[in-house]
């Protein structure tokens, strides 16, 4: 196996506690270049994918191999581009959910939905929903300002930051002193006797939690997605992440629904939460001998703790974006990596969890966030930095940069003998030996 290609499925795995024995057990192919970027993205993709596939193997008791093609995983990572609803191609993002350009530099607002955009309308006195007046509102104020004040209204808004100012600041700090995900015991609750399929229980919303829900599904478990009445998943989303799966609505504030979910509570196995830290601790949601996965943008520590987020937004306020462009002019990457990333990565955590808990017993407890996926991104993975493979020297041209020959070997030159002189400036007689 190329070595290359092993580096992130062995990181990954070792994370997650698995035997590192059976990162041996993937197989890699397909066709190469995809998902193209300045940060390893396809490198991310295809071990997110690879232990999702290990974890599945090592509770199913099978000896693999677990095949993983870049063709199959980079359509996967972008798969709401690929969706047709009768012929009908999906809208990603909203027209309120784009880049903006304040006073002082860039901001990224989410307003996919109707709430947010409200929101996001309410903080900058906006009254007519138009791109116009938005970005006349945003144009005159700092960035900073807005990702205050839209947040303060419940809404989505993030300044964009260089990887130095994401590492100064408080939250990125935050990040950068912790693991990449945390699985945990919480007690000695005896391990389960399952009789049936897994019992899946999906509050989660948008991309990576539905992900890791629709790669639950798929391995053979019983999932049922819950959504409030009146805020169900925008349809594109549903169509996309939700195959595999029933939904169900319950208001939760609902004495009659409240007591149905406690029940559906009670006789699940795992549970899966994408809402922000919080927000869901009134509804009481621990069992003894569950497993949980919490899934959040920012993590459930430090002065973001508990805010709301999206991978578009991760990337913006992470230096993702300016990694993937510039200050001047902020790009992104070619998928929802974070989402998808850590869809499948979140997949892998609850199985292992189930794993040793059919060993070991325990309620389990998985905890990941976006952007600690994002951070294992930019400072964990090899990534191609053209300036390893350049030199410099002095000659007759001056002051020449360029770069080194790819054909190296074991006793073999390490460049050139002498730099390009002036262009026949040079007698035509063989060098003496």
């Amino acid at each position: 196996m190329d070595n290359t290609l092993r580096t992130g499925t062995e990181l990954l795995w070792s994370a997650l506690g698995g035997d590192p024995a059976l990162v041996d057990r993937v197989e890699y192919g397909g066709p190469a270049g995809l998902l193209a970027a300045r940060l390893p993205v396809m490198e991310l993709a295809r071990a997110a994918v690879a232990v999702a596939g290990l974890a599945a193997v090592e509770r199913a008791g099978l000896p693999g191999p677990v095949r993983v093609d870049d063709g199959a995983v980079a359509t996967a990572f972008v798969s709401e581009r690929h969706l047709r609803v009768d012929g009908r191609a999906p809208v990603s993002f909203a027209p309120l959910s784009r880049f903006w350009r304040a006073a002082d530099g860039w901001i990224r607002t989410h307003a996919n939905y109707p709430h947010h955009r409200a929101a996001l309308l309410t903080a900058l006195d906006v009254r007519e929903e138009s791109v116009e007046a938005v970005a006349a509102a945003i144009g005159e104020r700092r960035a900073i300002e807005v990702e205050a004040a839209v947040y303060a209204a419940g809404g989505l808004a993030v300044a964009l930051r260089t990887p130095a100012q994401w590492a100064a600041h408080g939250q990125g700090r935050e990040v950068a002193a912790r693991p990449l995900l945390t699985r945990e015991r919480l007690d000695e609750a005896p391990p389960r006797r399952r009789g049936g399929p897994l019992r899946v229980l999906d509050l989660t919303r948008v991309i990576a939690g539905p992900v890791a829900t629709r790669t639950l599904a798929l391995l053979g478990a019983d999932v049922l997605r819950i959504d409030p009445p009146g805020n169900p998943e925008l349809p594109d989303q549903h169509a996309d992440t939700d195959v595999g799966k029933r939904t169900a609505a319950l208001d939760l504030d609902r004495p009659s629904d409240r007591r149905t979910f406690g029940e559906l509570l009670d006789a699940a196995d795992v549970l899966v939460t994408g809402y922000r830290p919080g927000a869901l601790d009134r509804f009481g949601l621990h069992r003894p001998g569950l497993v949980t996965a919490r899934l959040s943008a920012w993590g459930d520590y430090g002065p973001w703790g508990g805010r709301r987020g999206f991978d578009s937004l991760v990337q913006v306020a992470t230096g993702i974006a300016t990694t993937e462009g510039s200050a001047e002019r902020p790009g992104a990457l070619p998928a929802q990596a974070l989402d998808h990333g850590s869809g499948y990565l979140l997949a892998a955590a609850v199985l292992r969890s189930l794993t040793e808990q059919d060993r070991d017993g325990g309620t389990r407890l998985v905890r990941l966030a976006l952007a600690q996926t994002g951070h294992w991104l930019t400072h964990a993975l090899p990534r191609y930095e053209p300036e390893r493979y350049v030199t410099e020297s002095e000659g007759p041209l001056g002051h020449l940069r360029h770069a080194l020959s790819p054909v190296a070997y074991e006793g073999g030159p390490t460049g050139w003998s002498r730099p390009p002189g002036l262009q026949g400036g040079d007698d035509a007689v063989w060098t003496t030996a």
